[in-house]
């Protein structure tokens, strides 16, 4: 009876959400139907029900090689190159540009480190084959300044930091603007009490914003977390390729699935190794929103 009550008293709240709740039926959850192919040897003529069974087969496959252990790792490991790096560095653009005094400063600032979101990585791999080729623009400034020629394409160990770096680039600003709309809700009364105890603007970004704000790093770094089995596929495979030399250093779990399927057409070993991929996600996020909730409970999702 609470239950009929509550929609009753709410109705119309929830008539606003049906158009959201339709869109997540219909987009997230009648296609987990789809894992059943990770069970089976699917072949798309037979179709999902049809098609023969094989248990854990699938698993066995992916499991029984190292492979599965390199692409964990590599997933994992440049996940939190880009977690780390990228919240803690757009978190430094949003306070340098919010203690900006001149507002024509801040706005050509933001413009300027929220441009590269817009550009898609095609452009991107294109822009990065352009400067770092055997005769892209740093090669050739290198050599003005006597250091030898680097085939960037052939470093394997360079590239987890060179990644990072260009997603540091591409997503900052978008990370930044979150920050500096959340820095823009603290009451300013907390800086003149500050102002008038001496503290300086150190201080004051110190003990004022970033305690202010902890709540959203928090969220940012949960939602990070929650996806941090869930390599760029956009981002690896438009700038690596197949280029099996990158592959130690590179290759993610979405890049090996789509290989998998794109190369020997298994469409259950591929479905297989997602599956994998969203049980350990939520593993992951499940534990990491319980230590969010021991250090602030205010923090978690759920």
């Amino acid at each position: 009876m609470g239950f009929i009550r509550e929609i009753t008293k709410n109705r119309q709240l929830y008539v606003l959400a049906i158009p959201g709740m339709v869109f997540l039926a219909l987009f997230s959850y009648i296609p987990m139907f789809g894992h059943l192919i990770a069970f089976e040897r699917f072949q798309p003529v037979k179709g999902l029900f049809k098609s023969k069974w094989v248990g854990l087969d699938n698993f066995k496959f992916f499991f029984g090689g190292q492979d599965w252990l390199r692409v964990t790792f590599n997933t994992v490991y440049l996940n939190l190159l880009f977690l780390i790096f990228g919240i803690g560095i757009a978190l430094i653009l949003a306070i340098m540009i919010n203690e900006a005094s001149s507002v024509i400063l801040k706005k050509i600032s933001q413009s300027l480190i929220f441009l590269p979101y817009f550009i898609s990585w095609l452009v991107v791999s294109l822009m990065m084959l352009a400067f770092m080729s055997s005769d892209g623009l740093l090669n050739q400034w290198l050599q003005q300044i006597g250091i030898h020629e680097i085939n960037w394409y052939q470093s394997t160990k360079l590239w987890p930091f060179i990644l990072t770096a260009v997603y540091v680039w591409k997503f900052s600003g978008y990370f930044s603007v979150i920050f500096m709309a959340a820095i823009v809700g603290i009451s300013s009364e907390y800086y003149e009490s500050a102002r008038i105890d001496g503290a300086t603007r150190l201080q004051q970004i110190i003990h004022i914003t970033i305690p202010s704000i902890r709540s959203v790093i928090v969220v940012l770094m949960l939602l990070g977390v929650g996806r941090i089995f869930f390599g760029d596929f956009g981002m690896i495979y438009g700038i690596i390729g197949d280029n099996s030399i990158l592959f130690p250093t590179t290759d993610v779990i979405d890049t090996y699935s789509f290989r998998a399927l794109r190369q020997l057409g298994n469409f259950g070993m591929s479905s297989a190794v997602v599956l994998y991929q969203s049980v350990m996600g939520l593993v992951t996020i499940l534990l990491f929103n319980r230590l969010a909730a021991k250090i602030d409970p205010d923090s978690k999702l759920f």
